[in-house]
């Protein structure tokens, strides 16, 4: 089927997305792979080079590997060993992941690899276009769009979602409040050349008066961060290269021959979270739903994420699968998400801080995170790997993410992941019951039905630990479980039904099977 064939009669796409870093693109490539029309708006002229984020966590690099271009963002960057919680090292447990370990990569690259992609899917991004107002109706949204003074172009959609950033255009002109807490410390970020730095790298040095670091991720220059305490720049205020030089001799009492700037950037411990995620038809993911310090390199990561949940639930209320009331789970779901991510990044900032006092909290803040409980907690906390959505349900797998477990199948070996590939739903069985399939016959064209074994007995789970392998468990687009029958357990057939009907839609009859991609409904084990 075509775009303008899926399409209702009087819109020109199906959803416009405002925004085209790396939520608003992510976002955009889960639409497309669920056959959805999209239109980014960017009110840049282009991309402009500026890296804020540097790296992606484990369970960012596992929703790319469920979607199989992972190794596009691998070849570009470089695996780190450890992470940290407030400049204090964490160690990442190989066991729970296949990418245990943070990718260094820069935000540019990760925009030019998701820009690549979105372009295979049939993205289109307009740039020089911001979004400038939006009027809803019953039956969609006309979103207004152009530079002044030039009379504002519309666009006829069916949804909005800004992810246009923390002075989100979207998020402003839908009326929804930004609550928080102010900013109380200045930080100033650049790319420049250090000629004099007599060490490798420095990573977050304590100092009277705040904090810095100066971190290579190419040869020849540096990445240096300057964070001042109780120093709070005026709104709009422009950040310059001298101002960064002038911090970082603050701090370090030189600024190691600081020359050729690529960029400059300034930001803070502001912390904010939009108070709904969805009103009507106008939603807000990453940094238009919430902003926070960017302690432990979250800030990316959570907005991707958010894209992630959020695309394939669009998607499915944007072709009739399901009801818009299925919307209402995004804001439920990822809400909590960046909460906890605004509480840690808050703690984090605070546990940075100078002065005697916050040194002995760090003193037995390090005594404490070398236990593996707390290093686990901790690390599970910034990777995600631990977030559980409220799915109902008492196995300890409901509402976690998928492990990658190594499959075997009638056509051969493979992988969870794999299975996710073209974000649908998968249910997967792993005991050979004949009852699963008459049960989702009705949900054939939306959930493939995969017959298979586990290579391993056990699972291992962030912070539960080892798990028996299931029976069958009904996965998510984004790779969460929704439903799980226990190993050795009989299937709760009813409880298969209603998780089926609630993030799915209801049955339909006479469905043909969509399979695996574009294949055959069932795929057997061997």
């Amino acid at each position: 089927m075509s775009n303008g064939d899926m399409r209702d009669a009087g819109v020109d796409t199906d959803v416009v997305i405002a925004g085209a870093g790396p939520t608003g693109l992510m976002l955009a490539c889960e639409l497309r792979l669920a056959g959805v029309d999209v239109v980014l708006l960017d009110r840049l002229a282009g991309r402009t080079g500026e890296s804020r984020a540097g790296g992606m966590h484990s369970r960012t690099l596992e929703v790319l590997d469920q979607r199989g271009v992972l190794d596009r963002f691998l070849e570009a960057g470089e695996l780190q060993s450890v992470g940290h919680f407030s400049g204090l090292w964490l160690d990442f447990d190989a066991s729970e992941s296949r990418y245990a370990q943070p990718l260094m990569v820069l935000q540019s690259v990760i925009e030019r690899l998701l820009e690549e992609w979105a372009a295979e899917l049939g993205v289109r991004v307009r740039w020089s276009s911001e979004v400038c107002g939006f009027r809803e109706d019953s039956d969609g949204v006309t979103v207004e769009w152009g530079t002044a003074p030039t009379a504002p172009t519309t666009l006829r959609a069916r949804y909005l979602v800004g992810c246009d950033g923390g002075r989100s255009a979207v998020r402003k002109l839908a009326g929804i409040e930004f609550p928080g807490t102010p900013a109380t410390m200045t930080a100033l970020l650049g790319d420049v050349e250090l000629p004099d730095l007599p060490e490798d790298y420095i990573f977050m040095r304590r100092c009277e008066g705040g904090h810095f670091s100066a971190i290579a991720f190419e040869a020849g220059w540096y990445r240096v961060i300057t964070s001042e305490y109780d120093r709070v720049a005026e709104n709009g205020e422009p950040a310059t290269f001298e101002q960064l030089r002038e911090s970082l001799i603050r701090l370090a009492g030189t600024d190691y021959g600081m020359r050729a700037p690529r960029w400059i950037s300034r930001f803070s411990d502001a912390a904010r979270q939009a108070a709904q995620y969805r009103k009507g038809r106008a939603l807000l993911a990453g940094d238009a739903a919430h902003i926070h310090y960017p302690a432990g390199g979250q800030g990316l990561n959570i907005g991707v994420q958010d894209a992630v949940n959020l695309g394939w639930k669009l998607a499915s209320v944007v072709r009739g699968g399901a009801p818009s009331e299925l919307l209402d789970s995004y804001h439920a779901e990822r809400h909590p998400v960046a909460e906890r991510v605004l509480r840690n990044t808050r703690a984090q900032s605070a546990l940075a801080r100078p002065g005697p006092q916050m040194d002995a909290l760090r003193d037995v803040f390090s005594s404490l995170i070398v236990f593996d409980d707390v290093n686990r907690q901790l690390s599970g906390m910034l990777t995600a790997l631990d977030v559980r959505y409220p799915v109902g349900g008492g196995h300890p797998l409901a509402g976690l993410r998928v492990p990658d477990a190594d499959l075997k199948t009638s056509e051969g070996e493979t992988s969870v992941h794999l299975l996710l590939h073209a974000a649908r739903g998968v249910l997967l069985d792993l005991q050979g019951s004949a009852e699963l399939a008459a049960a989702a016959h009705g949900w054939a064209d939306r959930v493939d039905l995969v017959e298979a074994r586990s290579e391993d007995a056990f699972w291992p789970v962030p912070v539960v630990g080892e798990i028996s392998a299931p029976a069958a468990l009904l996965i998510r687009p984004d790779g969460h479980v929704a439903w799980v029958a226990g190993a050795g357990d009989a299937a709760d057939l009813a409880a298969l039904r209603t998780a089926l009907h609630t993030w799915f839609g209801p049955a339909r009859s006479g469905v043909a099977a969509a399979g695996p991609g574009r294949g055959p409904g069932r795929t057997t084990s061997s």
